[in-house]
């Protein structure tokens, strides 16, 4: 008899996210047992318990999911997860990293982005990019070989995230965008605000005011939106000769994407889907 696909929601927060419990159902897992509140030393328990409790060739309908609303703590418990993990015998699950939505945001933010624009040939600044989105956003567009600058307010954090990124990606072309954003966005092709919520970091003048500039994606939903002049549900529309993306318009294809990865998860046990893994997978979104 063909096993149920089971999804375990690891959320550290003390409640485990309806959101992602809803979208896993959705994606087609059978089961979604939900564990909320959960401390990094108590994952072992729980992979032992996803591990030990079926054959190796079952295990591929078994899989871990690692949500909650802090993305480093998500980080953490992903290392402890994988750490309990006893692949030498073949005892291990598939896990999905998307803590805050970060991952799937960040790729669906990119996917819309490339629909337009030749990625490698592209210089892009990301605005808000020293938070966990704008730093996966950046970290992502790099990785395609575009030629990325971060926006932040905080000097200091622009280079530790470009830092950041360069470890992950050696042949990044990434550094700290200038504090005037006029210079900034100077000779850009891209621009996306990942910012803090209910903050403009793009008003209108400046963008008009760049000839280069092609596409605009904002990720933020909450007034006012991070890049003024367009509109939450824009997907692919133009606004003063810019393709623009807002945040729900993004959000159609990141939710395609976050669905498409939770069916992955069920057909192999030895995949870890962070923000590479998931943007590979929108690729043909």
């Amino acid at each position: 008899m063909t096993k149920r696909t089971i999804l375990i929601q690891i959320d550290p927060d003390p409640q485990p996210s309806v959101f992602d419990r809803v979208v896993a159902l959705d994606a087609g897992a059978d089961e979604v047992f939900s564990y909320g509140g959960v401390q990094r030393e108590q994952v072992r328990n729980l992979v032992h318990g996803a591990i030990f409790t079926r054959g190796p060739q079952d295990l591929r309908r078994t899989a871990l999911f690692i949500g909650g609303s802090d993305v480093s703590v998500g980080e953490a418990l992903l290392q402890e997860a994988l750490r309990h993990m006893l692949p030498q015998f073949g005892l291990r699950v598939s896990v999905m990293l998307d803590a805050n939505g970060a991952n799937t945001t960040a790729a669906a933010a990119v996917r819309s982005a490339a629909r337009h624009l030749d990625l490698a040939q592209t210089t892009a600044l990301v605005l808000g990019g020293t938070g966990p989105v704008g730093q996966r956003v950046a970290r992502l567009l790099a990785r395609r070989g575009a030629e990325v600058r971060i926006g932040s307010r905080q000097p200091a954090r622009a280079q530790a995230a470009v830092e950041a990124i360069r470890r992950k990606v050696p042949e990044a072309r990434v550094q700290p965008a200038p504090s005037d954003l006029s210079a900034a966005l100077a000779g850009c092709q891209l621009a996306i605000a990942a910012g803090a919520a209910g903050v403009l970091l793009l008003p209108l003048a400046a963008r008009r005011a760049c000839p280069t500039l092609r596409v605009v994606v904002d990720l933020n939903a909450v007034p006012p939106l991070g890049i003024e002049g367009i509109d939450v549900a824009d997907k692919a529309t133009e606004r003063d000769g810019v393709i623009a993306y807002g945040a729900i318009g993004v959000g159609g294809i990141k939710m395609k994407i976050h669905k498409a990865a939770i069916a992955r998860l069920f057909e192999r046990n030895d995949l870890v889907l962070d923000a590479e893994e998931i943007d590979a997978l929108g690729e043909g979104g």
